[in-house]
C-alpha cells in the first residue's frame, strides 16, 4: 500500500475514533444542555446538539431538507476528498495527513447525522468582551486543521514538483 494511503488511513482512523469516543462520552456523562468549566471564563464542556450546518446555519429549514442536504453534502465531501487523495503524489506525507483528519471529521459528523440527525458539539470557549464562540466537536477541528494543513502544503510547494498529482508527472 502506498505511503500516502497509509497516512491517510491511520489519520483517518485516529480521528475518526476520538470524535466518537469523545461524542459518546459526552452522550453518557452530561444531559442535554449541561456546561462543566475546564477553564473558567474560557473553556467548558458543553452538551449541545447542532440541527444545522456550521455555527447553526439553516436550522430553521425543515428536517427533511436538512437531512437531505446535509447527508448529501457530506458524500459529495467525502468523495472529493478522496478524489484528491488519489491523485496526490505517492510520498505527500502533510497533504495525505490533511485528507485523513478531513475524511475522519467528515465522517464523524456524518455518523451523527444519519443516528440522531443532528451533530453532538461539547467544546466551548469564551473569548473577549464575553463572546462565546459557537460549540463545536473534535470532527469539527479535524475538518478545519485538514483544510489548513492542506492549504498550507499547497502554497508551500507550489510549483515544486514534489506535489505534482501523480497523473501530471511526466516520464522524463
Amino acid at each position: 500500500m502506498p505511503l500516502k494511503y497509509r497516512v491517510a488511513l491511520l489519520t483517518f482512523a485516529a480521528a475518526l475514533a476520538l470524535d466518537v469516543v469523545s461524542k459518546a462520552a459526552i452522550n453518557a456523562n452530561l444531559t442535554y444542555a449541561d456546561r462543566i468549566p475546564v477553564i473558567e471564563g474560557f473553556f467548558y464542556l458543553t452538551h449541545v446538539r447542532n440541527t444545522g450546518a456550521a455555527f447553526g446555519m439553516f436550522r430553521d429549514w425543515s428536517v427533511g431538507v436538512r437531512l437531505f442536504l446535509f447527508i448529501g453534502v457530506a458524500i459529495v465531501a467525502l468523495g472529493l476528498i478522496i478524489h484528491f487523495l488519489v491523485h496526490l503524489a505517492p510520498r505527500d506525507k502533510l497533504a495525505s495527513f490533511a485528507c485523513g483528519m478531513m475524511l475522519g471529521g467528515a465522517a464523524g459528523n456524518l455518523i451523527d447525522r444519519v443516528r440522531f440527525g443532528e451533530v453532538v458539539d461539547f467544546l466551548h470557549f469564551e473569548l473577549w468582551g464575553g463572546y462565546s464562540w459557537p460549540d463545536f466537536n473534535f470532527a469539527d477541528t479535524w475538518i478545519v486543521v485538514g483544510v489548513g494543513l492542506l492549504m498550507l502544503e499547497i502554497l508551500a510547494t507550489e510549483g515544486d514538483e514534489r506535489s505534482a498529482p501523480e497523473s501530471s508527472r511526466s516520464g522524463g
